[in-house]
């Protein structure tokens, strides 16, 4: 039994941790997927037009930017063979994941906000609840992916880096860890039907955890968020904070002996600019999620804190502020990067304040090497060491020698042709 005036962080952590779920109580019982006639005279939970219209405004905003934006972004990489490296592939998958989170699952949860009521079916309501959860892990794990990504190219150059079917093998392993972790929304989640005196029917999608106390506490469900939040929270972002440390002492730490050529330094610059944009990428999904989570922690051991006025508000705010996540990554690219930038300018060309910039012309090098690497350069396996400049691995620096005693070899002989020339022979 629970008091009609408490509002719902149901189960006392995160039972609702994916759906904008503002139920109440009066001093009435839960009966799954019964129709039950409150005592109250109608719905309680609508609200006001006014702050209805605010609402709509926040929410109809962020999810066309994110839904636009990381179209977009899909377009780039996949239309543009310059953009088809092994980063710019897990961009892709972190944007079909904020794609889908913000249109199957934050458009029916943001009605559902409005008046309470979830007019979408019971399959839905777990289908919600399921995309949710799975879109999550796929955004964190590949954000992952990409840190190791990154640390293995600049820390560990001279080792093999993951081709095109790693890269999609590394994806798929990645969506079936995130669905693995959904399957409790598709099994414990259903609906409930009250029935109101003036008439109205309300529908509430909420989770049934085995279990369940008196009190409408599930062990289960509290072990369920733990682990969760764990996995894909606090793990990814030591392992990122840990990864993202390493690469930016390898490249911003270390200084090296000897010279390096136009090529490699700007090979250094490009790698620079690809994690700097990633670690603005992390630092953006660890503030928009860390609230989210604390409310659910902060909520477990201190329930009294839903009955505050205005909690529905606030709760509101942190669920626009993590879910906005999914928009933020297309404006960080378009920011940060400039082939990025130039492929939002081709989509928005027929808009009269946008200039379309020539792109470069592919090498033969890129042309080879951009499928695989993050910049195409073929001094892509050049490093920084402590003093400066670039280290060049062995095997370039005798590469590099030899061509130089080659090319100095030409040079003599063709210095000596020119010479006999001069005199009426040719040795």
């Amino acid at each position: 039994m629970q008091n009609l005036d408490d509002f719902t962080t149901y189960n006392s952590t995160s039972s609702h941790l994916w759906n904008v779920t503002t139920l109440w109580y009066e001093n009435d019982t839960y009966h799954n997927g019964t129709n039950y006639t409150d005592l109250a005279p109608r719905n309680q939970f609508v609200l006001p037009w006014w702050r209805q219209m605010i609402w709509t405004l926040l929410f109809a905003g962020m999810i066309t930017v994110a839904t636009g934006g990381n179209l977009i972004v899909i377009w780039i990489v996949l239309a543009h063979r310059r953009m088809r490296t092994v980063t710019n592939y897990f961009l892709v998958n972190l944007s079909i994941a904020d794609a889908m989170v913000s249109t199957l699952n934050v458009t029916f949860n943001y009605t559902y906000m409005l008046n309470s009521h979830w007019p979408f079916g019971t399959l839905y309501c777990k289908i919600s609840q399921f995309i949710a959860v799975l879109t999550i892990c796929a955004s964190v794990f590949t954000l992952m992916a990409i840190s190791i990504d990154r640390y293995m190219a600049i820390v560990n150059p001279l080792k093999p880096r993951m081709g095109k079917k790693a890269t999609l093998c590394v994806a798929i392993v990645i969506w079936i860890i995130g669905a693995i972790l959904s399957l409790p929304m598709l099994l414990f989640y259903t609906t409930y039907t009250q029935n109101f005196m003036n008439g109205e029917v309300r529908v509430v999608c909420y989770s049934d955890w085995p279990n369940t106390d008196d009190n409408g506490l599930s062990y289960d469900e509290y072990l369920y968020n733990v682990i969760f939040m764990i996995l894909t929270y606090f793990l990814p972002i030591g392992s990122m904070t840990f990864t993202y440390a390493r690469v930016g002492l390898e490249l911003w730490g270390s200084q090296s002996i000897g010279e390096a050529t136009a090529r490699q330094l700007e090979n250094i610059r490009s790698k620079r600019r690809v994690v700097k944009m990633m670690i603005v990428v992390v630092v953006i999904f660890a503030v928009c999620w860390l609230p989210f989570h604390m409310y659910f922690i902060v909520t477990s051991y201190l329930p009294e804190i839903t009955n505050e006025p205005y909690i529905q508000e606030v709760f509101l705010g942190i669920y626009w502020l993590a879910m906005s996540n999914s928009m933020y990554n297309p404006i960080i690219y378009c920011w940060m990067n400039t082939r990025f930038r130039r492929g939002f300018a081709q989509f928005f060309f027929w808009c009269p304040w946008v200039r379309v910039t020539a792109e470069p012309s592919l090498s033969r090098s890129e042309a080879v090497t951009s499928r695989y690497s993050c910049t195409g350069s073929p001094d892509m396996h050049t490093r920084i060491s402590r003093n400066g400049t670039v280290r060049i691995p062995l095997h370039l620096q005798s590469m590099r020698g030899g061509n130089d005693r080659l090319l100095a070899h030409h040079r003599g002989h063709g210095k000596k042709w020119r010479t006999s020339q001069t005199r009426g022979h040719v040795s």
